[in-house]
């Protein structure tokens, strides 16, 4: 739901991560960019708002006052929404290199890799849609 949400709300280069193998605090990893600071947090306000109509409250949301960064923590599903310097400064894609990636086309909403495996170490979680 969180990346059906980034890509209706034109959320710039959306990748999923399965981190699974790689961290104990998460299966994956939402990222995707805005090209403003208030782009930025918009999309965390939709993401916020379609995760709770559906039942689903954040553990913690950090960055919402400088808007640079804004990390939302879901327990199994950390959603990642940048700043485009920010993202490109951080690079986590870069940092977690070994773990799959699923890049999102938005034009079709496709994916362009391979999915990750929809196993997870918390028996089953599916990754996000």
């Amino acid at each position: 739901m969180s990346v059906k949400t980034i890509i209706a709300h034109k959320g710039i280069e959306p990748v999923l991560m399965e981190v699974t193998k790689f961290c104990s605090f998460a299966d994956f990893f939402v990222l995707c960019s805005g090209g403003s600071q208030r782009h930025v947090l918009a999309l965390a306000q939709h993401v916020e708002e379609a995760l709770a109509q559906a039942g689903v409250k954040p553990l913690g949301v950090e960055g919402r006052e400088e808007g640079q960064w804004v990390l939302m923590d879901y327990n199994t599903v950390v959603v990642h929404i940048f700043l485009q310097p920010r993202r490109e400064f951080y690079n986590l894609e870069d940092l977690w290199s070994e773990v799959p990636k699923t890049q999102i086309d938005i034009d079709s909403n496709m994916e362009t890799t391979s999915t990750p495996s929809q196993e997870s170490r918390s028996g089953g979680d599916t990754p996000p849609e």
